[in-house]
Order: C-alpha cells, then structure tokens, then sequence
C-alpha cells in the first residue's frame, strides 16, 4: 500500500467547459493528480488590466499530493489558455486513510 503524503486539493478556473475538461483529464492521464472535479458554472467578479471584469468560469478541483504539486502547476500554466491563471492550493488537514493513500498511490509514476 502507498505511502500517505501531504495531500492537496488544487483549484484553477477557465472559460469553458471544454478546457476544463482537458486540464483535468491531462492532469490524471499524468498523474499529477488522482481525480478532479468540474464545476457547473461559476460568475467570477474580478479586476484585470485595470477594470472590472464579470465573467462565466468552469472551476477544476484536483486531488494531488505535495510532492507533486510543482510538476501539476507547470502543467497547468502550459496548457491553460489564461496569461494568469487562477492555481491555489488547500492542504487536505484531515480525511480517510484509505482515500488519501489511493491519491497518493495515483499521483506516483509507476516504476520501470
């Protein structure tokens, strides 16, 4: 059985459904993260390039440990379409064992 690490839940956004989805399949087919979740549509009220802006956002939560946090942000920032994309990470302070060692089991390249 894996070791349990530090896990993680990641969160970026973006402007469709569509790219939500290849962020968050890539992520797993990488295994920079066990799973992640799809928002339904969020409205994000920010302020870029000096004005504010109102806009329609899909939200993509991804489990990850630690350890792989800087391999899964890369990537992120490679295949976002955002020059500044939202990537915050939550320290997962407590959850089930045996939840937490499958993400961290996911999350490991296999050997070889």
């Amino acid at each position: 059985m894996a070791e349990i690490g530090a896990a993680l839940a990641v969160m970026t956004t973006t402007d469709s459904a569509e790219l939500a989805e290849r962020l968050a399949a890539g992520a797993v087919e990488r295994r920079l993260a066990a799973c992640a979740q799809i928002s339904a549509p969020v409205t994000s009220c920010y302020r870029w390039e000096g004005e504010i802006r109102t806009d329609r956002e899909w939200q993509v939560l991804l489990k990850t440990t630690d350890e792989r946090f800087g391999d899964l942000e890369r990537y992120l920032k490679e295949a976002h379409s955002y020059d500044l994309p939202e990537i915050i990470a939550f320290p997962v302070v407590r959850g089930s064992a045996d939840y937490l060692r499958w993400v961290s089991a996911e999350t490991t390249a296999p050997a070889g």
